[in-house]
């Protein structure tokens, strides 16, 4: 997927009221740029952080840049905005590019279970196949990155669906997409959400999947990597 507007650089000032961010740009102006993340962003918003930023002119949206990257200076970067994965996932599995997930048809936010809609619906291949897609950007120790960064009490309800998919016969499939490139494994931050990792065991028990793929991430681009193992907590 590649970012429709070039992306500027900008320097972090403050994140606050979880989707707003105070920045600098090179030219020295501030403003005020859109986080599309509900999350903690655990160690991606410290003041003085290099950060990449969509600009936009559509007379619609107030603010007129979007938080799109964190750049580390020393290589890698992490995407903070969670609807860039399922974006990048769409075109992969569109292409037939997600090992694993090979499907003819693939529709995205599709109705089920209870006021949900699943990430994506993959058919015509044999069982349908459910997907739920997490953007995962926490990490904490060395290329291990973890899910979730604050308690997801939506996260936990997706699991349960995932679970009654299951025992109506289909196949369900959690997917965990990192979007960073530092980090080549994946576990669970039970410490930060015990009932999620409790939700997660109870899930893979009852035959949900979990799948995980890291990112390629550019400024100009993020694209659906590897596969990369999931250690249990």
């Amino acid at each position: 997927m590649r970012f429709p507007t070039p992306l500027v650089p900008a320097r972090l000032i403050r994140r606050y009221k979880r989707f707003l961010a105070d920045v600098i740009l090179d030219d020295g102006r501030e403003v005020t740029a859109h986080c599309a993340n509900p999350g903690s962003m655990m160690g991606l918003a410290e003041e003085g952080m290099k950060i990449w930023l969509e600009p936009n002119d559509d007379p619609k949206k107030k603010l007129k840049f979007g938080w799109r990257l964190v750049d580390h200076e020393n290589g890698h970067f992490t995407g903070v905005d969670t609807s860039v994965p399922n974006r990048a996932l769409k075109a992969a599995l569109m292409a037939g590019e997600v090992p694993g997930l090979e499907a003819p048809e693939v529709r995205p936010e599709v109705k089920y279970g209870e006021k949900s809609r699943i990430d994506f619906l993959l058919s015509g291949a044999g069982l349908d196949c459910y997907v739920e897609v997490k953007s995962v950007t926490l990490c904490r120790q060395p290329g291990l990155a973890e899910f979730p960064d604050s308690v997801t009490a939506r996260g936990l309800k997706h699991l349960g669906e995932l679970t009654k998919i299951v025992e109506g016969g289909q196949r369900a499939v959690m997917l965990y997409l990192v979007q960073r490139t530092d980090c080549d494994r994946v576990s669970i931050a039970a410490d930060i959400d015990p009932a999620y990792a409790a939700g997660l065991t109870q899930a893979v028990a009852a035959g949900v999947e979990i799948l995980c793929f890291d990112c390629t991430i550019t400024p100009e681009a993020v694209e659906v990597g590897k596969a990369l193992p999931f250690v249990h907590a």
